[in-house]
């Protein structure tokens, strides 16, 4: 094989120069070349692209769609999270803050699923000795599972090809480099690069790949973006790293739906998977209390149902507060308008903080409803009742406007003992579920009077 050549790129205007130099000579942008690498004129025999084909042309009539088969992680959410299972020859990116939970689940996984077919773990952060003891104080099964502590790429994908496992991780992607670049791990052309390797070989082997991915202090995966495109599925762990709940969220899936949500506990023995979240986010006081409701929140291929409160006080500033956790602060000042506007509630001096409990992060219109239910219980200190379930869009003009999958939303309700409901009235079923009581609105002022009459 040709030595590669190296050149640098400029990620502005896309200008190469054969030395790194602060500013672009073309666009002249500072800090923009980035190494990379340049291939000789032949290319080398079996690389073929990130698919890890050889260009091959066929009509759609010829290509088989047979469905992709899949297998189990042995565990419930997880699999839910992917789409049903692990793809053989897939590549899944999970991203998350430091210490909440990345390489506890995929232990786990890779422990479990060493027992019934080859499984290795690549690890460029830690020891053997350091995974055998976080193996065994979890109560992990360490016969068949084989660890590996590599950062170079080349020799991971020589002994991957040596052992022929079906799953493997890395973690993490960022330590790991490749010798046909002089840039540190870490940089962007070494985890682009590293990457690029990595998923070519999953392609042409099978082999099945988890990627931990770091992330910024900002949230988002550290490294190119394109590394998120290379991949197949992006997980993104969410919830408080000191807290109990753990919430692993599809941001992308080539094999299946996104925003599909998987639930887990963290305990002394690893990550739980919580088959019922909605009995955990409802756990509540025992008497009503000012500023509380229950939403149902629709998650990937299920209702959720969680509580949504709200404090509204008195502002000493001249620009009042409006705080959110778990909710989009934007909607919530638009919201806030139209309670003024049709609602005839001003809110301008007050300062509003509302929370959505278990640490979820509610980002469909469904919300608006109980947002407003939870202000207004605050702001005029009168309880909603424990029962209550409140879902809807709310309009700029103050209109009610129905939301997906209110049926099933109300079916959630009702297994968990609620006994009336306001939602849409395009959500209102010809018959409801039993023992719960359904009241349909059209308009905000409607909705009000069936909250508090």
């Amino acid at each position: 094989m040709a030595k590669a050549k190296r050149m640098y790129g400029c990620t502005e205007c896309g200008a190469t120069f054969p030395k790194w130099a602060g500013q672009c000579g073309e666009c002249g942008a500072w800090n923009t070349l980035v190494e990379t690498v340049l291939e000789g004129s032949a290319t080398p025999a079996g690389r073929g692209g990130w698919a890890g084909q050889q260009a091959n042309v066929k009509t759609l009539a010829e290509v088989s769609v047979e469905e992709t088969p899949r297998f189990s992680t042995a565990s419930g959410e997880l699999d839910r999270v992917l789409g049903g299972g692990l793809v053989d020859g897939s590549v899944v990116l999970i991203g998350g803050d430091p210490g909440i939970g990345k390489s506890t689940i995929l232990l786990q996984t890779l422990c479990s699923l060493a027992q019934r077919m080859p499984a290795l773990y690549v690890t460029g952060e830690e020891s053997q000795q350091q995974v055998a003891m976080r193996a065994r104080r979890l109560g992990l099964p360490e016969d068949k599972l084989k660890v590996m502590t590599e950062t170079c790429i080349e020799t991971i994908i020589a002994t991957a090809r040596h052992e022929q496992p079906r799953v493997m991780v890395i973690d993490s992607i960022q330590t790991i480099f490749t010798e046909q670049l002089q840039s540190a791990p870490g940089g962007v052309a070494q985890v682009r690069e590293s990457a690029a390797l990595l998923v070519r070989f999953a392609k042409q082997s099978g082999t099945a790949i988890f990627l931990v991915g770091h992330v910024t202090k900002e949230g988002a995966l550290a490294g190119p973006r394109v590394l998120e495109h290379m991949v197949d599925t992006v997980l993104y762990f969410e919830g408080e790293s000191d807290g109990r709940l753990r919430l692993l969220r599809a941001v992308k899936n080539r094999f299946g739906a996104i925003n599909e949500l998987g639930v887990f506990a963290m305990t002394d023995r690893g990550l739980k998977e919580v088959s019922n979240p909605s009995a955990i986010f409802l756990t509540r006081a025992a008497e009503s209390v000012p500023g509380s409701v229950v939403m149902a929140t629709w998650e990937g291929s299920r209702p959720m149902l969680v509580e949504v409160q709200a404090l509204v006080d008195t502002s000493h500033m001249a620009n009042p507060r409006r705080v959110t956790l778990g909710l989009d602060p934007n909607r919530l000042a638009m919201l806030l308008a139209v309670l003024h506007r049709h609602g005839s509630i001003p809110t301008y001096d007050q300062d509003v903080f509302l929370n959505v409990v278990g640490g979820v992060k509610v980002l469909e219109t469904a919300s608006d409803l109980a947002l407003l239910a939870a202000v207004i219980s605050s702001l005029r200190n009168k309880p909603l009742p424990h029962d209550l379930l409140v879902f809807g869009e709310i309009g700029l003009s103050g209109e009610i406007r129905p939301v997906p999958s209110g049926q099933e939303r109300l079916k959630e309700a009702a297994k968990h003992g609620f006994k009336r409901a306001i939602v849409p009235k395009g959500n209102a079923p010809k018959e409801a579920p039993p023992g719960l009581s359904v009241v349909a609105v059209t308009r905000l002022e409607q909705a009000l009077d069936a909250l508090f009459e």
